[in-house]
């Protein structure tokens, strides 16, 4: 079984704030499995009953709109928890996990949570922190969607992706999103993305090569980002 208190989760979450006896505690009451690329964690309206940890691997947080796209509303990488809101809440699930690549997650039940919740304020402390960066966040997010145009949206995704998910050895974007994802991701039509993504290939600003994006010219791409 793998230590708690040695896992990148316990560095990078609200965990960190948990003593040596209840991580014991946790390490003794998580599951963890593997979810495969393309599968979910969890659903839009599911009960979660509890958080996930993500120990590798990165998910998208998206919602199903009315018309049946998905819009992505956040990509989490590992290091994250997920589920909290929810736990907090005690509301269904209002967003869905899916996996973009092969990931290693660990599940701790509600009832432990809850426990470290009532008895450890800088865990408690913690949570609420996060949730509220996540609401930051969301009000970026709304903020960009209704004063930026497409394409800066589109410019500052790549960035985005570039700036926390790294790069593969050939240069391009080391998550690669489908054409669908990132249109979902800026809130357009798969063909305008799609456009306006060979208008940055032919102005080199990025290469494309299949699926693959890299970018090729960074200070162009935050210029037309702003």
């Amino acid at each position: 079984m793998s230590k708690c208190e040695h896992c990148i989760v316990r560095e990078f979450s609200s965990l960190k704030a948990l003593n040596k006896d209840e991580l014991l505690k946790i390490a003794s009451c998580k599951t963890s499995y593997t979810i495969k690329k393309g599968e979910p964690i969890f659903e839009e309206g599911e009960s979660v009953n509890g958080i996930y940890c993500i120990k590798d691997g990165v998910c998208k947080l998206s919602k199903l709109s009315a018309n049946g796209k998905d819009q992505i509303v956040k990509l989490v990488k590992s290091g994250e928890l997920l589920g909290q809101r929810s736990m907090i809440s005690d509301e269904p699930a209002n967003l869905s996990a899916v996996a973009l690549e092969d990931m290693e997650v660990c599940f701790i039940p509600r009832s432990e949570v809850l426990q470290f919740f009532n008895n450890n304020n800088q865990f408690s402390m913690n949570i609420m922190k996060s949730i509220c960066g996540d609401l930051k966040e969301s009000d970026d997010h709304m903020v960009s969607m209704a004063q930026k145009t497409v394409k800066e949206r589109l410019a500052e995704t790549l960035l985005y992706l570039e700036d926390t998910f790294g790069k593969n050895e050939d240069g391009s974007l080391h998550i690669q999103l489908s054409r669908e994802e990132l249109a979902g991701m800026i809130g357009t039509a798969t063909e305008s993305c799609i456009r306006l993504l060979s208008e940055f290939n032919k102005g080199g600003v990025i290469d494309l090569n299949g699926k693959r994006i890299s970018i090729t010219d960074r200070n162009k791409l935050k210029r037309l980002s702003e």
